[in-house]
């Protein structure tokens, strides 16, 4: 009897969606997510690349900038192999184990960047509002401390998350709305008591990605006050550009994780294909657009990609 109940209430397999209702154009969908991978890993890789060949470049800006872009390419790889096999090969099939690593590294990779994020905010805390010590503050075995604080941050929260959801049984549809695993979408397939699930991933992601958010806004705040008290305008405006850069970056990161959870916990009658669109652009976005964003935005690394182009 045992056996029997865990066929019903345990599937095989999962099945993962890629564009809800537009499959037969698959193969067409699969161009614009093709190049964004191929540009998010080409535009990351050269951002590392740059900064390991520059010894200009070996500061601590650009050290935190080398760890988002890490960050990135491992968002990017996470989620590519089961995105373009969904477009290309219609193959949808996922077993449980696979279902559960891909979640953990997405969920660890997310809250390691949000956590990056936040280590960036503070170098320009520190060189905006205590120019005369950031030389003695942020030093480069603190920034590795801080780079393996984020990544251990990341990695500790989320182990639990594939234990936790081990544990349940799988008795609705077990039908993925997305083209990877995320843990909101696993929790409304399980026939389980999940509450233990809802309390700590609530907990973890206020006690991790709200708190950050809420820190790198405070020190914002902080930071505007520091600039308008310049009595320079040209002098405000140096200082405030070297934040424009992290400023889109964090709207970029934020901002779609913040829309998708709000459409999960409060907009239950939203479309599927709507729900799709934007998980898309919670994962996809950010590793496309953080290269982007820092090439055009920051000189030293605008200068070193032409030199590298144009000859």
């Amino acid at each position: 009897m045992s056996a029997v109940n865990d066929t019903i209430f345990q599937p095989a397999v999962f099945l993962l969606t890629g564009i809800f209702g537009q499959e037969n154009i698959h193969v067409w969908i699969s161009i614009p997510f093709f190049l964004i991978y191929v540009t998010s890993i080409f535009g990351n890789s050269l951002i590392l690349f740059i900064i390991k060949t520059d010894p200009n470049l070996h500061e601590p800006m650009y050290l935190f900038l080398s760890m988002l872009a890490l960050t990135d390419l491992g968002l990017s790889i996470s989620t590519m192999p089961t995105t373009l096999g969904i477009f290309w090969f219609n193959s949808r099939e996922i077993s449980h184990d696979a279902c559960f690593a891909q979640l953990f590294f997405i969920h660890s990779l997310t809250f390691t960047e949000s956590s990056v994020l936040l280590c960036m905010t503070f170098d320009r805390f520190v060189a905006i509002c205590n120019p005369l010590r950031y030389a003695s503050i942020i030093t480069k075995l603190r920034i590795a401390k801080m780079g393996l604080g984020s990544l251990l941050r990341g990695v500790f929260l989320n182990f639990h998350l594939p234990i936790l959801l081990k544990q349940y049984r799988y008795c609705k549809a077990n039908i993925i709305s997305y083209s990877y695993w995320l843990n909101q979408e696993v929790m409304t397939m399980a026939c389980s008591d999940i509450r233990v699930n809802i309390i700590y991933g609530f907990f973890v992601t206020v006690s991790s990605v709200g708190l950050d958010l809420l820190l790198i806004l405070v020190s914002y705040v902080m930071i505007l006050k520091t600039v308008l008290s310049i009595a320079s305008h040209m002098e405000r405006l140096k200082a405030l550009n070297t934040c424009v850069s992290h400023v889109w970056v964090v709207l970029l990161f934020y901002m779609p994780g913040i829309s998708l959870s709000v459409i999960y916990r409060f907009v239950k009658s939203s479309s599927p294909l709507f729900r799709t669109v934007m998980g898309n652009i919670y994962l996809l976005v950010p590793p496309l657009m953080n290269p982007i964003v820092y090439s055009v935005k920051t000189k030293p690394i605008r200068a070193r990609i032409i030199r590298m182009f144009v000859k």
